[in-house]
């Protein structure tokens, strides 16, 4: 761990002096270069017994420094990692951390305030199922070249699209009881036919805990979806000046922050974003008299944040309609012998997101010469899909929105 005391010089070639009084420490957590199992201040499971790597006091400056989603070499001369061949993903989502918080205990808020992302040089985007695997079954791979401003790609031409980076994962560690009780829900789950991502110990890190050989192997959560003390909650709008705050389940908290994102749109539809190696420089407090926030994280920054980049933008709507005989692959696990029979299911918000981005997609292939798997991926990285009423059954309304700003001439 990089441990460094009170740098002015630091600061102010990062721009970063408005908040260096109230910071006591500088730390650096985790190291970009090198993959998760190389680097042990880093993690891609969840557990409690998974020990703290690095420590920090309420107000240090913590950079975290994360590997991309896929905790790959991104340069493009970098061989093909073995790894990918995994069927199961066993290498995501690598996270600098976790990070003991001094003073934190079980029960208390901690306050994430995120001040600066740094990307890194490239990012990639994948079409591989995503919302939509039934429609969409061959994999689109895209790299994009970025810089401080905006990201260009040669694989897709005709895209720019401006900086607006974030961590898809921000977390702490669950605590022994709220760990059996994802365990359990997620089993249950699993067995009636849903999809879950169960625990898998291939590529898994810290390997002493959650290896092949671990403590518990066959319980280290996965990282694929967010849970009640965060994760990977994929949300576009934890950029810049945002802070968050998470249960603390255990002493010390353990934070760990990555899954960088470039830039998203609302749904991240394609599976993937533009994903990035970042660092991610936060800083921490501890609240003694906080909600319990028993059912997700809470989050607030500039309401700038939740603007579209764009001046213009285009818009189609979906509502929950259906083919009868059809059943939606997402709730085949629940089927009934009503619903083949049914052109018309009350009150999805599913199905009617489904539809809105099906328009969209049609859109941006007829509109801008695109194939339906670029427009895909278009749709993964710039629309937003977003929830336009639940009130007017059975027909909920879901939209997608475009910005057009996004469209360039070679």
């Amino acid at each position: 761990m990089l441990h460094i005391k009170k740098r002015l010089i630091l600061f102010l070639f990062l721009g970063l002096y408005p908040f260096y009084i109230q910071a006591q420490d500088v730390i650096a957590v985790g190291d970009n270069a090198l993959n998760c199992l190389e680097d042990p201040n880093c993690i891609n499971r969840l557990h409690p017994s998974i020990p703290m790597t690095s420590f920090a006091k309420p107000g240090d400056t913590i950079y975290f420094n994360s590997r991309n989603c896929d905790d790959v070499d991104l340069s493009p001369d970098a061989p093909k990692d073995p790894r990918m061949d995994d069927p199961e993903w066993g290498t995501v989502h690598p996270m600098a951390g976790p990070v003991h918080i001094e003073g934190a205990e079980a029960g208390d808020l901690l306050k994430v305030t995120i001040h600066k992302i740094i990307p890194g040089e490239w990012a990639f985007t994948l079409t591989d199922g995503g919302f939509l695997p039934d429609e969409f079954g061959n994999t689109l791979s895209v790299k994009w070249k970025l810089n401080s401003e905006y990201a260009m790609s040669d694989d897709l031409p005709g895209i720019r699209l401006p900086n607006r980076s974030f961590p898809g994962i921000v977390t702490v560690l669950p605590g022994t009881e709220q760990h059996a009780k994802i365990r359990a829900r997620e089993s249950e789950l699993f067995k009636a036919g849903g999809s879950v991502m169960m625990p898998y110990a291939t590529h898994a890190s810290p390997i002493e805990i959650c290896g092949e050989d671990g403590t518990f192997s066959e319980e280290c959560l996965r990282t694929i979806p967010p849970r009640e003390q965060g994760g990977n909650l994929d949300i576009r709008y934890l950029q810049e000046g945002v802070t968050i705050y998470l249960p603390c389940e255990l002493p010390g908290c353990g934070l760990a922050i990555g899954d960088a994102h470039y830039i998203q749109g609302d749904g991240e539809v394609s599976g993937t974003a533009l994903e990035m190696d970042a660092t991610v420089i936060v800083t921490t407090e501890v609240l003694k008299d906080g909600p319990k926030l028993e059912r997700g994280p809470h989050f607030e920054g500039s309401s700038d944040l939740l603007n579209i980049p764009s001046e213009r933008f285009y818009a189609t709507t979906g509502f929950p309609l259906k083919n009868r005989k059809d059943i939606p692959s997402d709730i085949a696990y629940l089927a009934s012998e009503k619903i083949p029979q049914l052109e018309n299911l009350s009150k999805d918000i599913s199905l009617a997101a489904k539809n809105a981005l099906l328009e969209m997609i049609d859109y941006i292939s007829h509109t801008y010469g695109y194939t339906r798997e670029e427009s895909y991926l278009i749709a993964s990285v710039a629309v937003d899909i977003r929830i336009g009423q639940l009130v007017d059954v059975p027909n909920v309304g879901v939209t997608a929105i475009l910005p057009l700003d996004i469209f360039v001439k070679d």
